[in-house]
């Protein structure tokens, strides 16, 4: 795809293009010069006996303002990009007008968010105002995924719960938020043995929660668990640094269930939040980090 966009392409559109310019004009110039050698001052062509097509010039009005705009269209080309890879002596660029239109967006808020910095998320969840702002940053940034009470779906974490991939403080959620997250399972089918130990396993990571399991199946599977045990630890208990789920709890991200279970060991996964740093500034982000903690600590922000 890369050579489609090589020079040559960029000379191809700019020479086409001012060739389009040119012929334009020569056109204009040719019909204007052109005459039908008729007496009547006809094109000869007639229809329904009497109809005849007459050879008028076009009106000067029409002709002055066909050449202005082809002036005008030779002149925008030469200011702003248009010519392949020809930049405009303007230097504009779609993607300069919008950081610029960014930056003076984030001027106008700075006030706003000014006398939130450097304030712990105990205290932003005790304020109305910076509650306010969190929850509409979350309802067009995090609703999507998260849904808009935050209690998640499907592969999309709760984060109404004290249940944390990575941690639940303030400053793991900030980061979160700004370099995102890719939490990747492999497959481990390989390393855990057969079909039949791939099952045993998946029983035995159901009884670690005291889910419904076969507890024969589970008690063969607990030795095989120990492919598993260097990301989720041999309790299975988890490991926040890696973003390993805890498998003790009832909380099941990517659904229930053997087959479920099954699965994620067959075929692992792969999930990704992407970084939102290039959309929120860092004060909007550490409003929006005490908004998220405040939803798993509902009643620690309410006893203030």
């Amino acid at each position: 795809m890369s050579d489609f966009f090589s020079n040559g392409w960029s000379l191809f559109v700019a020479i086409g293009t001012i060739a389009g310019l040119v012929f334009c004009l020569v056109l204009l110039a040719v019909a204007a010069r052109h005459r039908v050698m008729a007496n009547d001052n006809s094109t000869g062509h007639v229809w329904d006996e009497d109809l005849r097509e007459m050879n008028n010039p076009l009106p000067r009005w029409w002709a002055i303002l066909f050449v202005l705009t082809v002036v005008f269209a030779g002149i925008y080309l030469a200011m702003y990009p248009g010519l392949g890879t020809h930049k405009g002596s303007l230097g504009w660029s779609s993607t300069g007008a919008y950081d610029k239109e960014q930056a003076e967006a984030r001027e106008a808020m700075g006030a706003v968010y000014a006398k939130f910095n450097g304030k712990p998320a105990e205290q932003l969840a005790q304020s109305p105002e910076a509650m306010a702002i969190g929850e509409r940053l979350f309802a067009n940034n995090c609703a999507g995924c998260h849904g808009s009470d935050g209690k998640g779906s499907k592969g999309f974490p709760n984060l109404t719960d004290s249940d944390w991939l990575y941690g639940g403080s303030h400053e793991t959620i900030v980061q979160t938020i700004n370099q995102g997250r890719n939490g990747v399972m492999p497959p481990m089918a390989a390393a855990v043995g057969s079909a039949a130990d791939v099952r045993n396993v998946a029983n035995y990571v159901l009884s670690l929660s005291g889910s419904a399991h076969n507890a024969i199946a589970a008690q063969l599977g607990k030795e095989k668990f120990g492919a598993c045990a260097a990301c989720h630890g041999a309790d299975g208990k988890g490991n926040q640094a890696l973003g390993a789920p805890n498998l003790t709890d009832k909380i099941w991200l990517h659904g229930w269930g053997e087959d479920a279970v099954i699965a994620m060991i067959n075929n692992g996964k792969n999930n990704l939040m992407p970084a939102q740093a290039s959309r929120l500034s860092p004060e909007q982000i550490n409003v929006l980090g005490a908004y998220v903690w405040s939803l798993s600590n509902s009643s620690a922000v309410a006893a203030k």
